[in-house]
């Protein structure tokens, strides 16, 4: 697979246990397209392997996605939101250096007191997944009520 291009699945009966996150376009376009590598975030994550990539329904709001669009030459109006649109797994969790800026899509000043969640092996599904239960937090179940003692 090339690093532009994710993996298509088609998915008859969603992991009702498989973690949810949810994040904004265009990010979530560039992860499926695995030009962004690292999803930067303000806390560790010690969740490993993979979840569910749900789109949130308004567009990153940072100069950095303004760039990203116009790089990678995306049609916001095509861009789904608000729906589950693949798998990513999440391989490791590190403080993030300027080092990241490339993977993680922003520029190096972005990164500072930031975590870098490392991530491998975009799924696009062939049909993206209405959820049931909508993100509450980081962290939900798409197809299940949220259970305090299992979640991450």
């Amino acid at each position: 697979m090339r690093n532009n291009e994710s993996f298509v699945t088609s998915i008859t009966h969603p992991n009702r246990e498989l973690l949810g996150l949810g994040i904004r376009q265009p990010w979530a376009e560039l992860i499926l397209r695995g030009v962004k590598t690292i999803e930067v975030r303000s806390q560790p994550t010690n969740v490993r392997g993979p979840i569910y990539l749900y789109v949130g329904k308004k567009l990153a709001d940072i100069p950095a996605a303004d760039r990203m669009i116009s790089q990678h030459d995306l049609d916001l109006a095509a861009l789904p939101m608000g729906i589950i649109v693949g798998t990513i797994d999440i391989i490791d969790c590190s403080p993030c250096t300027p080092v990241n800026s490339k993977e993680a899509c922003v520029p190096a000043s972005l990164l500072k007191n930031k975590f870098g969640w490392k991530l491998a092996n975009p799924h696009r599904f062939a049909e993206p997944l209405k959820p049931r239960f909508l993100p509450y937090g980081v962290w939900f179940y798409p197809f299940q009520r949220r259970q305090e003692s299992s979640l991450r």
